[in-house]
C-alpha cells in the first residue's frame, strides 16, 4: 500500500540528477514510498558515477513494470538528452526535456499510475529556450492539469506559507490581489491542511503595506479593498483565519507555532522568510490541482555552479519525497500493482 511518487529529473544540466541519486541512496525511503525516475537513464547513471554510488540504474517501460528495490534506481527512460550534456549551462534541450518529464508524470498521475509527483529543479531560461514559456513547474501543472485556482504552497517543518500571486512583477501581483482570490487561496489552505489530518487549521493573512497600513496611514486601503472581504468569507463558513497581520511580525509569530499556515500576498514576502530558515528544509507544494494531482518540491533552484561537482545536498529533494508519500492518497495507485 505505500504510495508510488514519481520524481522528475528537472534540467539535466542542473544538480536533479545528482540529488536524486543522493536522496535514493536512503533506505528509509523505500519504507514508505515506491519511487521512480521520470528522466532521461543516461543522466542518471552519470550521477551515479559522479556521486560515487553503488546503485544500479534500470530502465521501465511501464510503471508496472518497476519492482522499486533499494539500490536499484528504476527510471522511466523519455532518452531526450544527448549524452553529452554540458553541466552547468543554460541549453534548450535541457528546458525541453524537463517540460516533458513534467508532461508525463501529469499523465500517470492523472492516469492513477502514480499517487504524487516530486519535482526536481528546472531552470526558466532553458524552459522558454526549450519553447515552452511558462513561468515554472506551478504554471506548467495548471495548465496540463486544467486548473485555474491553485497556488504555490512553501513547506518546512516549523513554517508552512502559501501565496496569493507568484511570478508576477510586484505592482501586477498588487493588482491581481482581490477578495475572491484571498477567498480562494485560504479556503485552499485549509483544505489541504484538513486533508494532511489537522481538523482545525489557524490561517493568517499578510497585509499588503508596510504594518498592514496602519488604517489608512500606508497605501491606498488595499487591506480593506482587497483581503478583508474574502477572510470574512472564509470565516463565515468556519475557517479559522484571521488578519491581515503585519508581514514584518506574522512570520515569526507562526515559526514559535501561533499559526499553522501563512497567507503571502506576493512571491518575496512568503519566499524570503521561509528560505533565511533554511533552503534544505524547504518543500514546494503545488495546491488545488484538479484530478487530485499532488506536487512536491525542492525550494531551491538548479544550482548550475555546482552542477556535476559531487556538491549538491539533497536534503530538499528528500524532505519533498517524504512530504509526497505523507500527502499521498491512502487508496494508492501501487495497491493495485
Amino acid at each position: 500500500m505505500k504510495p508510488i511518487i514519481g520524481i522528475t529529473m528537472g534540467d539535466g544540466a542542473g544538480v536533479g540528477p545528482e540529488i536524486i541519486v543522493k536522496a535514493l541512496q536512503n533506505q528509509s525511503l523505500y519504507d514508505i514510498c515506491k519511487p521512480i525516475v521520470i528522466g532521461d537513464a543516461k543522466m542518471i547513471e552519470r550521477a551515479v558515477h559522479i556521486v560515487n554510488s553503488s546503485a544500479a540504474v534500470k530502465i521501465v517501460d511501464n510503471v508496472s513494470d518497476a519492482h522499486y528495490e533499494y539500490g536499484v534506481i528504476e527510471v522511466l527512460d523519455l532518452d531526450l538528452l544527448p549524452s553529452d550534456l554540458v553541466f552547468g549551462q543554460v541549453q534548450a534541450a535541457a528546458g525541453n526535456a524537463a517540460f516533458h518529464y513534467l508532461a508525463k508524470a501529469i499523465e500517470l498521475a492523472l492516469g492513477s499510475q502514480i499517487d504524487a509527483i516530486c519535482t526536481a529543479p528546472l531552470n526558466k531560461e532553458a524552459l522558454h529556450k526549450g519553447g515552452h514559456i511558462y513561468p515554472g513547474h506551478t504554471e506548467i501543472l495548471a495548465s496540463l492539469t486544467d486548473t485555474e485556482d491553485y497556488s504555490m504552497m512553501l513547506y518546512t517543518p516549523n513554517l508552512k506559507v502559501i501565496h496569493l500571486t507568484t511570478h508576477v512583477g510586484l505592482l501586477k501581483a498588487i493588482e491581481m490581489i482581490n477578495p475572491e482570490r484571498t477567498y480562494k487561496v485560504v479556503k485552499l489552505a485549509h483544505d489541504t491542511l484538513v486533508r494532511a489530518g489537522m481538523s482545525a487549521p489557524r490561517i493568517a493573512v499578510c497585509g499588503i503595506n508596510p504594518h498592514a497600513g496602519e488604517n489608512g496611514l500606508f497605501g491606498n486601503g488595499e487591506e480593506e479593498e482587497k483581503l478583508v472581504p474574502g477572510i470574512k468569507r472564509a470565516e463565515a463558513e468556519g475557517i479559522c483565519v484571521t488578519g491581515p497581520y503585519p508581514a514584518d511580525t506574522l512570520f515569526y509569530r507562526a515559526a514559535r507555532g501561533d499559526f499553522d499556515m501563512v497567507v503571502a500576498c506576493y512571491h518575496d514576502q512568503g519566499h524570503a522568510p521561509v528560505k533565511v530558515l533554511g533552503i534544505e528544509s524547504g518543500v514546494n507544494i503545488t495546491a488545488g490541482l484538479k484530478g487530485g494531482v499532488i506536487r512536491t518540491s525542492v525550494d531551491h533552484g538548479t544550482a548550475f555552479d555546482i552542477a556535476g561537482l559531487n556538491k549538491a545536498d539533497e536534503q530538499s529533494l528528500l524532505t519533498a519525497i517524504r512530504v509526497a508519500a505523507e500527502m499521498a492518497p491512502k487508496a494508492s495507485a501501487g495497491s493495485s500493482l
